[in-house]
């Protein structure tokens, strides 16, 4: 059985601790928890996730990295292939340059056949506007729609 693939976005693991926003800590914990004890689903993150995560301070910093150290997931490299298409993202307009790396991300999930982003961005990611642009781009260009949603979405079940 082909395993549902989840890409989660650097916001994700760090609202694993992130205490001036409880209630989005428990559900990425809560959520966190589903994903190292689901076997049908295949976790997603790639180099831009470690990059960005690697700019967090300590001690913030070791935990995170041993939050992830305990889940198993599939680690992508940034391709020529992802760039291009983030790069077309930008060129229709679903945001703007300076937020280049949040297309880079989307662009990572399309090409890497995964089903989900899950972030806390709802400015970037989780939002309607975004979703349409990018899924009328990928219809354009015969590539598979990605659905964007929050945990807490995530949580009612998929």
């Amino acid at each position: 059985m082909k395993k549902l693939k989840v890409y989660l976005d650097t916001s994700i693991i760090s609202h694993l601790q992130q205490e001036d926003v409880p209630e989005k800590m428990r559900e990425t914990q809560e959520l966190w928890e589903q994903f190292k004890e689901r076997q049908d689903i295949e976790v997603v993150i790639s180099d831009l996730v470690i990059r960005e995560i690697s700019k967090c301070s300590e001690p913030k910093l070791s935990f995170l990295l041993g939050e992830l150290a305990q889940l198993d997931y599939t680690l992508v490299k940034i391709t020529e292939d992802e760039k291009g298409l983030a790069d077309i993202y930008l060129q229709n307009g679903v945001l703007r340059e300076k937020s280049l790396d949040d297309l880079t991300h989307i662009a990572i999930a399309t090409l890497n056949d995964c089903r989900y982003i899950v972030s806390w961005n709802f400015k970037h990611f989780v939002n309607p506007k975004t979703i349409k642009a990018v899924n009328a781009t990928n219809l354009s260009l015969n590539l598979p729609q990605v659905d964007i949603y929050s945990p807490s979405m995530m949580l009612g079940g998929f």
